[in-house]
């Protein structure tokens, strides 16, 4: 019989992208785009988030939530640009990857840093309530440690340990 603890390790299936957004100014529009070069000392490369933060390299949010945010605030849906998050993932648990890492595509790999909470950004983007509708369902922030090009469509995998990642509250660690 496995331990709890032993279960929090287990990821049978590929997550996979759905969407790729970068905000190339604060509070400018969102550009969809279909691939990306990521780079491991700045994150999404055009995105304005980039190189700012080691920590908040990359947000993630879960595809499934979509819907149910877009219930909370009375639509039929929600264009993940309004949410302001740079990637949707579909297939995966988001929210149980604390401390993982995902590969994307064969070359990037991520370093789950911790939940992305919302903004109040959110009530000017979904109207009232949008705070709340995305609380708990506000994806996730990752550290890049390995750079390359993501594209949607890739696979994302979790990946139990990566050779040479320093964790994520040691960021000032070589």
């Amino acid at each position: 019989m496995q331990s709890i603890k032993d279960l929090f390790e287990v990821f049978p299936r590929s997550g996979r992208i759905e969407w790729i957004g970068i905000r190339p100014e604060r509070r400018g529009i969102v550009t969809v785009v279909d691939q990306v070069p990521v780079s491991d000392k700045a994150g999404l490369v055009g995105d304005h988030y980039s190189g700012r933060s080691g920590n908040r390299h990359v947000t993630l949010i879960q595809a499934e939530h979509l819907p149910a945010i877009a219930a909370y605030v009375g639509r039929d849906r929600v264009d993940p640009a309004e949410l302001r998050r740079n990637l949707v993932v579909s297939g995966l648990n988001l929210l149980a990857l604390k401390d993982h890492y995902l590969r994307l595509g064969d070359e990037v790999v991520l370093q789950v840093t911790g939940q992305c909470h919302p903004c109040s950004r959110m009530e000017e983007n979904l109207g009232p309530g949008g705070y709340n509708a995305m609380r708990g369902h506000g994806g996730l922030t990752a550290r890049v440690i390995h750079g390359g090009t993501i594209r949607v469509g890739d696979p994302v995998r979790v990946e139990l340990a990566v050779a040479g990642a320093i964790p994520a509250d040691r960021p000032d660690q070589p």
